[in-house]
């Protein structure tokens, strides 16, 4: 699509490589402990990532050590996170935490209760650059729309299934 659309080759012409890319809301067969028990599971992730703790056997060498980078995105406008799995995850979730803060709202709902203009200003007024598809976009991705996500990242670190690394504050946030 990229190159449709600017004619040069991403990786080619811009050298422009995918850092890391990570999976949510997917169903994927993996060993795991159940009681004393390993077992071969088909792990299904709703509103989760993986989060796999370090010296896991299926974790690349450069993450070994460190566990499983989890990339948490913020809603328009808010913080983001980068957090990594523990063994934690893996003793009590089959190695997996939050992959965002969740809706608060519907899609519906926000965008009949709020209005796209007034969350475009709130983002901008934050120091975020916006780029919606459509205007009327912008409602369903208004900070409004769901819960904090530094109190979601928050309880997952608590809990010991997901360690946090670092905070993000956005400049440009994108809606297609």
């Amino acid at each position: 699509a990229f190159a449709s659309v600017f004619g040069l080759d991403p990786r080619v012409d811009l050298e422009m490589h995918t850092v890391y890319d990570v999976s949510h809301n997917i169903a994927k067969v993996e060993n795991h402990t159940v009681g004393d028990q390993n077992r071969t599971l088909l792990v299904h992730r709703k509103g989760a990532t993986r989060a796999f703790g370090p010296g896991h056997p299926d974790l690349p060498a450069q993450y070994q050590a460190i566990g499983q980078p989890v990339l948490v995105g913020g809603s328009m406008g808010t913080c983001s996170y980068v957090l990594t799995g523990t063994q934690g995850a893996m003793d009590k979730t089959f190695g997996s935490t939050c992959h965002g803060a969740g809706r608060a709202m519907s899609r519906t709902k926000a965008m009949r209760t709020l209005d796209s203009h007034a969350v475009l200003q709130d983002v901008a007024d934050r120091g975020c650059i916006t780029r919606v598809a459509k205007k009327g976009l912008a409602a369903e991705e208004a900070p409004a729309s769901y819960k904090d996500v530094s109190e979601v990242v928050e309880t997952c670190h608590v809990a010991g299934i997901s360690r946090k690394c670092v905070r993000l504050k956005p400049i440009i946030c994108i809606k297609g």
